[in-house]
């Protein structure tokens, strides 16, 4: 904040100036302006008056004031004349960009090919508008401050700090002329179109859903004077935010996500567990080769875990939350034989995922030690075939699917991702319940028979589950006998 105020000494001893200036004299107050935008005073001549004096005095901090002189009737010419209107009009809003247009300054002109004199310079900032240049200059001068000792303070490298003024942009980098040594190497232009008298101008880089201030000075460059538009302020649009699905009790939901360079929002899921208890059990599978999946699971704004999901069926715990957002993210599949050819920068592949409530479960359901399945070739007859696999020690239910294939067939392991559901009825062979509270000793045999002699048979185990996807054991091949 500024004052100053405009007075004058009268004497009648006019032949020697050297007296009034000791002697006695009556001084008027002419005009007093207290403020902090550009003001004017314009007034006729006061005949006694021996000598003006101008009086400034900062009211709250220090400042830097510019005054200017002009003598003689009309207007100087020193300052650059604003329009009839002269405010900043707002023409388009995105997400990170403002496009701004002006009504012309009747001071730009082009004379005889020459290029003008002036220019406007346009400043965008987050937190209020500037009523002159001088107030702008002095507000960069602070900011920049206010960084240098940030970055003191923090010990953080220069370009992070500098990155911060990505809240400021001027047209002209001479605006920090008096820190050129220290800030103009640093300083970067973020691509607005305005350029010397051209009244549109559109500032990008800018933040989504952030309100920002708008600033348009009309300067003279050859008189170093200055004129500010009646500035504006906006808020650019929030970022477009995904579609939440909700996931129903036990729904298996087949998901195809799509990895892309230049996006990084991937698919969202509500699920809502039933019970007093709150509890719930997010099982997830790939179903391309090595395609990776990146899975946050967050609750009223707060993350409760982040995982990476790979060709191994997941398992994901939930716990203590009313309902659970479910955020699935392609992860870069770098050399991956999942990208089509001549699309290097986008991949698709499928992931298996269900939501159930786990009203009685205190922890995440056990998997089996492995999930080989073995044969015993002593035991291989001309029809029949004795396997083994390892269980677990809840008491489960185990399938058995068989599939005929040729002897020549390349194709010996089964679709991980294939339900039992999915599968022809007459492939299942038999199910059984199976529980032991030994891990160690959680091995339990069935014998397949009713098979064709000399013929190449892959079998398929499936764990069935209450909560969660089946669990599907490592497909077995085995080549019936001969001759018995």
């Amino acid at each position: 904040m500024i004052s100053f105020c405009i007075a004058f000494y009268g004497s009648s001893k006019k032949s020697m100036p050297e007296v009034w200036w000791r002697g006695s004299g009556r001084e008027v107050r002419i005009y007093t302006y207290t403020g902090n935008a550009v003001d004017t005073y314009t007034g006729p001549a006061y005949a006694p008056a021996s000598i003006y004096i101008l009086r400034l005095k900062s009211n709250e901090q220090d400042t830097q004031v510019s005054a200017y002189l002009h003598e003689g009737p009309g207007p100087s010419g020193a300052f650059p004349e604003l329009p009839s209107d002269p405010r900043v009009h707002t023409l388009g809003v995105g997400m990170t960009s403002v496009t701004l247009n002006w009504a012309p300054s009747s001071s730009v002109v082009i004379k005889d090919g020459h290029r003008p004199h002036h220019e406007y310079c346009v400043l965008v900032n987050h937190k209020h508008n500037y009523r002159n240049l001088c107030a702008a200059h002095e507000g960069i001068r602070k900011e920049i401050q206010s960084m240098q000792k940030r970055q003191r303070r923090d010990k953080q490298s220069k370009e992070i700090v500098w990155a911060t003024l990505k809240d400021w942009w001027w047209r002209q980098p001479d605006a920090l002329k008096d820190h050129e040594s220290s800030t103009t190497d640093k300083f970067e232009d973020t691509g607005c179109v305005c350029r010397d008298i051209e009244s549109v101008c559109t500032v990008s880089d800018l933040l989504p859903d952030t309100q920002y201030y708008f600033d348009v000075f009309i300067v003279d460059k050859v008189n170093g004077t200055s004129a500010a538009y009646t500035g504006t302020f906006t808020r650019t649009h929030e970022e477009a935010r995904p579609a939440v699905t909700s996931l129903r009790e036990g729904q298996v939901k087949w998901v195809t996500l799509t990895w892309d360079a230049n996006s990084l929002q991937g698919d969202q899921f509500r699920f809502k567990p039933r019970g007093w208890q709150q509890n719930g059990l997010l099982t997830l599978h790939t179903c391309n080769g090595t395609s990776k999946v990146k899975v946050t699971v967050s609750s009223k704004g707060r993350t409760l875990t982040t995982q990476e999901v790979g060709h191994q069926l997941a398992q994901i715990w939930l716990q203590g939350a009313p309902s659970y957002l479910i955020q699935l993210q392609a992860l870069d599949p770098g050399s991956s034989s999942t990208i089509p050819k001549g699309d290097s920068s986008k991949s698709k592949f499928c992931l298996k995922m269900q939501t159930s409530s786990a009203y009685h479960r205190r922890a995440v359901p056990v998997f089996p030690t492995t999930l080989q399945i073995k044969s015993f070739n002593k035991l291989r007859t001309c029809n029949s075939v004795t396997l083994a696999w390892m269980g677990t020690e809840e008491r489960s239910l185990y399938c058995i699917y068989r599939r005929q294939i040729p002897l020549d067939s390349k194709h010996t392991s089964t679709d991980r991702c294939l339900d039992p559901e999915s599968r022809p009825a007459d492939e299942r062979v038999l199910c059984k319940y199976f529980q032991e509270l030994n891990p160690r000793r959680a091995v339990t045999t069935a014998v397949v028979s009713e098979l064709e002699p000399g013929m190449l048979y892959v079998f398929d185990v499936y764990l069935m589950r209450r909560w969660g996807l089946p669990i599907k054991y490592h497909s077995k091949t085995v080549r019936t006998r001969s001759e018995c």
